[in-house]
């Protein structure tokens, strides 16, 4: 045991020691240098393309560049270690052998993991939608909340949290690009003066425009939706920002409302006449 020992700490071993420890620490130095330049071209280049005219928004390079920096760094580790284990003394090329087969093995049963991440790249790389903004998928209607490489999460207004795998969405509507439609509809008697309610709508209006900042154009009165069976239907239409659509609806309704009782112009309702007959049969 004592010539065990003696040889293991002989003058050749321990030069071999230090210089597999040597190596190592050089391939740790190698791989966090590689890292830092590749992290410092990653954002040049994302930084390069903000500036440009035709380059990605802030949000998609930032996206884009964190999904960027993941992936090569994980890269670096795997290069790095397998690296340190070949010093070492390890069977990279077995190991590699075993890895593949069980990757193999594995990718079977991970397809739609696969699927769903191949997907949440295009999302992002796409902006199709963005956290804070309010879309539909499938039959599901919300606030997004996440968005991930796997998974997007999305809640709605009685506060449940959906989460879906983005490999599963086929269809995504998006209520927060672009401006939205105010739409209001009126209804008045037949007896009513539809000049008089046209030129209060036209003040309604004009006053919500001035009080409104949420408002890009209009409101408008469109003139006389319909002619149903209890009186006239008028519209009133508005372009507003992004999900203001419905304050400004309910603020028009209110002013209406205010202007029409002061004026003595009701909304009619449906009435029913009962005809009875006497005498007999």
């Amino acid at each position: 045991m004592y010539s065990d020992i003696k040889n293991f700490l002989s003058q050749d071993n321990m030069m071999n020691y230090a210089k597999v420890i040597l190596q190592v620490i050089v391939i740790a130095v190698v791989m966090k240098i590689v890292l830092h330049i590749l992290n410092l071209l990653i954002d040049k280049f994302f930084k390069k393309q903000k500036n440009t005219k035709f380059g990605f928004n802030e949000r998609k390079s930032d996206t884009l560049s964190a999904l960027l920096k993941s992936v090569l760094r994980y890269v670096v580790y795997i290069v790095g270690i397998l690296s340190i284990l070949d010093t070492i003394g390890f069977e990279t090329r077995t190991l590699l052998v075993g890895a593949g087969l069980g990757g193999i093995a594995i990718g079977f049963g991970a397809q739609s993991f696969i699927k769903d991440v191949i997907s949440g790249f295009f999302i992002l790389f796409e902006d199709q939608f963005s956290v804070g903004e309010y879309i539909t998928i499938d039959d599901m209607s919300g606030i997004v909340e996440c968005v991930g490489l796997r998974i997007t999460k999305l809640k709605d207004f009685s506060g449940d949290l959906h989460i879906i795998p983005n490999g599963s969405i086929t269809k995504v509507t998006n209520h927060s690009r672009g401006n939205a439609r105010a739409l209001v509809d009126i209804e008045v008697g037949f007896d009513a003066d539809i000049d008089k309610v046209l030129s209060i709508l036209d003040e309604v209006c004009e006053s919500v425009r001035k009080d409104d900042s949420n408002i890009v154009k209009g409101p408008a009165v469109e003139g006389i939706a319909e002619i149903g069976d209890n009186g006239v239907k008028l519209r009133i239409t508005a372009m507003t920002k992004p999900m203001t659509q419905y304050k400004v609806e309910m603020e028009i309704r209110r002013k209406v409302k205010d202007e029409f009782e002061k004026a003595k112009i009701y909304i009619p309702y449906p009435t029913r006449v009962i005809i009875t007959k006497s005498g007999n049969n």
